[in-house]
């Protein structure tokens, strides 16, 4: 059976752990100090849903404003986008506002848009205190209209695989849905063919 292909994107600000997201997902990896993104870089997993393969090519994009228009040309060809904050910076939640701004003007309109809270480990371990109000996060959800919220950490792996697994399930869900569309709406004309013969009348 022929994979099918999702491109995802991710974006958020410099430094909330969106490479390390994308290192664990695709390598079961994490380094404690990762090089600053500089444009975008990509990593592909190949995962099974439902019996059904499928290929996620995850693009990482810079946080910096000095990248930001390079970010811009990828959100179109993006089926769906993972936002990134960190729970332990709150400027990182302030500015999802505006990257979701940015996200709905550059993208396509059925985008699929998942909001990660990262650095869960840090709160665990207390060596962090959450800068974020679980209501919060639950009203932004509500009002942007996004697909779902998970807490991750990309060093204990919490969450990672069920954040890049909910958005493959939403995209397939969003692609079946598509289909049924397509097909309950289709016209079926049928053209009988003409008849050379005279019909004959009963006496």
């Amino acid at each position: 059976m022929e994979e099918t292909l999702y491109r995802v994107i991710i974006v958020g600000d410099t430094c909330v752990g969106k490479s390390c997201l994308l290192l664990k997902f695709t390598e079961n990896s994490f380094k404690e100090s990762h090089d600053v993104t500089l444009g975008v870089e990509f990593g592909t997993r190949s995962i099974s849903i439902e019996g059904k393969p499928i290929k996620l090519q995850i693009w990482d994009t810079s946080g910096q404003e000095s990248f930001r228009s390079i970010t811009r040309s990828f959100y179109r060809r993006a089926d769906a986008v993972i936002l990134v904050f960190d729970l332990t910076a709150r400027h990182t939640f302030e500015h999802c506002t505006h990257w979701l701004e940015e996200i709905k003007q550059n993208s396509s309109n059925d985008v699929a848009i998942f909001l990660a809270g990262n650095q869960a480990d840090l709160i665990e371990t207390k060596l962090e205190t959450p800068e974020v109000e679980n209501s919060e996060v639950q009203d932004l959800v509500t009002k942007s209209q996004l697909c779902g919220f998970l807490e991750t950490s990309a060093k204990t792996g919490l969450n990672v695989d069920q954040l890049f697994f909910n958005t493959a399930k939403e995209l397939m869900s969003r692609s079946n849905d598509k289909k049924s569309t397509a097909f309950t709406g289709e016209k079926l004309e049928i053209q009988l063919p003409t008849s050379n013969k005279k019909r004959s009348k009963c006496c």
